[in-house]
């Protein structure tokens, strides 16, 4: 059962490598803001309402987290399944649908557009998690994972190998990029947009891997950035404007919460949680609260470091 500190520094706050010493906050701590969902993943900020939107796939429902009240309330039902979410340059929610297999946009007036439903003319699997770069390209990963039962989705065979896709903003021309990863997972851009961050979940053991991305929006082969321990299961990722990659990690008591990678791949913080945090997002008014999404709960902690500004 979660607690929250009694004492400053906060004990769940580990520094692993002293770069995280500035990064951490001594006098801040892991605050629990919701619980009473099933499985949480997608948090996404969105400033201009100062509120949290993120996925509850089970239940068939996002969830809102409002700033100023502390209110949580029901944001969406049904949501179509839906898992990773993330705004583009417009501020329009993009949200990968396990239940329709598929990319969504919600425009202005709540409408839903179809971005992605097919790649060469069969269906997806089951989107996870999207980015949109400045380009307006849109990035999402596809493994099995809402397929693989009635869960989360809706039991199905898949189609398609599991595939990285970008999606032209123009012409709508649908590339797999990544290929060769049997499930693919969270993804997130460094700060200037030139590496494509992405878990790969179908390995023995689990890896982050790191592409270069070309000014055309190709890759490179890529190569190994984190190597996760035999146990450990990377999830959703995210950069801060120094280059720091921060990884949802679990399962366990020993590995729950949030992993922190300097650019060089060192370890050199963790946030400990009672649970795997699937998902995070930077948040708030400096984009320096971290919040994290776990299976039955959503976490925060402010931080001496910036989400950048995609997130």
């Amino acid at each position: 059962m979660w607690e929250p500190t009694e004492r400053y520094p906060d004990p769940a706050i580990e520094v692993l490598d002293p770069r995280f010493q500035t990064i951490r906050l001594t006098n801040a701590g892991v605050e629990r803001l919701a619980t009473g969902i099933r499985y949480g993943e997608g948090p996404v900020w969105f400033g201009d309402a100062r509120c949290l939107v993120w996925s509850d796939i089970p239940n068939n429902r996002l969830m809102r987290w409002d700033e100023q009240t502390g209110a949580v309330s029901v944001h969406r039902k049904p949501s179509g399944y839906i898992n990773g979410n993330t705004r583009d340059r417009q501020g329009r929610l993009v949200s990968c649908e396990h239940g329709g297999r598929r990319v969504v946009r919600t425009e202005y007036d709540g409408s839903l557009t179809v971005l992605a439903d097919r790649f060469e003319g069969k269906r997806l699997n089951a989107p996870n998690d999207v980015v949109v770069h400045s380009d307006g390209s849109v990035w999402f990963s596809d493994p099995l994972f809402g397929i693989l039962s009635n869960y989360e989705g809706f039991q199905a065979q898949p189609e398609l190998p599991t595939h990285v896709y970008r999606l032209e903003p123009d012409s709508g021309r649908l590339d797999a990029v990544v290929s060769g990863i049997h499930n693919p997972n969270g993804l997130c851009f460094s700060p200037d947009e030139r590496l494509l961050y992405v878990v790969d979940n179908g390995s023995t053991p689990n890896r982050i891997l790191v592409y270069a991305v070309g000014q055309d929006g190709s890759l490179d082969d890529g190569r190994t950035f984190v190597e996760a321990s035999t146990d450990a299961i990377p999830d959703g990722i995210r950069c801060d404007t120094d280059g720091n990659v921060w990884a949802g990690w679990g399962p366990g008591p020993a590995l729950s919460g949030v992993m922190v990678f300097a650019p060089d791949a060192t370890a050199i913080g963790r946030i400990a949680l009672p649970d795997r945090c699937a998902n995070l997002c930077f948040g708030g008014a400096r984009r320096n609260r971290l919040f994290m999404v776990t299976g039955q709960c959503l976490f925060s902690l402010y931080v001496n470091a910036q989400g950048v500004g995609y997130c």
